[in-house]
């Protein structure tokens, strides 16, 4: 192995840089999104507000809730089978790439309770009932339960949802407001067809742009995809590659920022659910491994955390009251701690500034 090393600090620098933890940037909040190839939303509506929050100087949640309801961004099932905020460019992008993941789950979830049924035909007046007026899932399953009255809504309307490019139309997803989840096709929500001919490659790039240095396995993981290891093939003479200190092999882009391990990474509260945390097999980058399970919850809660150093070293929560928890997880230095408490009241201030700010002593 000749390549050059990479340790954890390292990758975690890298990763943070990218994902504009080490400094927050000034982009407009549209090009942020698509540079993460969009924030995990699926808990309504505080994640994508609150990861902008931790990434942009001068956001405000009017931004972002202005995006959605000009129809430049949009709430859709993506990465992992898990609902998303991405633009609308890139909605019509990545959800035919990303296909064969929503197929799998139908498969691995509800594949004994659809045996036998006509997909193609639930999928054509699943589309017309959406595209007539936006549905709920609950009102999807029992309008397409009415002509399969053996069949289980909730299967029929999941069914829906991994055969048919549903978004999630406002008040869904907007700051105070919110509302029950309503859905019709991207296609009737954008006014244009899903992109014919998406290019795996491009999606390789911007994830290595995002989350790089990565080995295959950690594209993967942020994905959902299998077999991706001929497209990073293809697209490794324009790479860089590394090895971590378990010897993984790792790609890179060749202009892609790596900064040196000792860089200062300041503290930050990073939001729940987000892909900071979720996008590589090996999350010891910032999340240390004694950690995982008080962040990751067995029912599929991932907490907002706080970054002291580059590592998970607490978690966070604002409440429905606009209050700011913080719970470190060990007690923090008088620096770090007054840090924590310049993001926390920076939340206090963007959910309105009407709650308090609690800083936990830690264990």
């Amino acid at each position: 192995m000749t390549e050059p090393v990479l340790g954890g600090r390292a990758l975690g620098r890298a990763l943070l840089a990218r994902q504009h933890l080490l400094a927050r940037t000034r982009l407009a909040p549209a090009a942020l999104i698509h540079h993460l190839g969009g924030l995990q939303a699926q808990a309504a509506p505080q994640p994508p507000y609150l990861g902008l929050l931790a990434r942009l100087d001068g956001f405000t949640p009017d931004r972002l809730s202005t995006l959605i309801e000009q129809r430049a961004a949009v709430r859709i099932a993506l990465q992992r089978g898990t609902i998303h905020l991405v633009t609308a460019e890139d909605c019509l992008t990545l959800r035919p790439l990303l296909q064969p993941v929503l197929d799998q789950a139908l498969r691995t979830t509800y594949g004994k309770r659809l045996a036998g049924l006509d997909l193609d035909a639930l999928a054509t007046e699943a589309r017309a009932l959406v595209e007539a007026e936006p549905r709920s899932f609950q009102q999807l399953g029992a309008l397409l339960a009415a002509t399969r009255p053996e069949r289980d809504p909730a299967a029929l309307a999941q069914a829906a949802r991994c055969l048919l490019p549903l978004v999630q139309v406002p008040p869904r997803g907007l700051w105070g407001r919110g509302g029950p989840a309503a859905h019709t096709t991207a296609e009737a929500w954008l006014g244009r067809p899903l992109d014919p001919a998406p290019s795996p490659d491009d999606l390789v790039l911007r994830y290595l742009a995002a989350f790089g240095p990565a080995t295959v396995a950690d594209l993967q993981k942020w994905c959902g995809l299998s077999r991706l290891a001929p497209v990073v093939g293809r697209l490794a003479p324009q790479l860089l590659t590394f090895r971590d200190e378990q010897g993984r092999l790792l790609y890179d882009l060749p202009e892609a920022p790596r900064p040196d391990e000792a860089t200062p990474a300041p503290v930050r509260l990073v939001a729940p659910f987000d892909n900071l945390l979720l996008s590589h097999a090996d999350r010891t980058r910032v999340l240390p491994e004694e950690y995982r399970g008080r962040v990751m919850t067995q029912n599929g809660i991932v907490l907002g955390t706080l970054l002291v150093d580059g590592l998970v070293a607490g978690s966070w929560q604002l409440t429905g009251e606009q209050d700011v928890l913080v719970r470190p997880f060990a007690p923090l230095r008088r620096a770090d701690r007054q840090a924590a408490e310049a993001e926390a009241e920076r939340v206090r201030a963007f959910a309105g500034g009407g709650g308090t700010v609690r800083i936990e002593a830690g264990e």
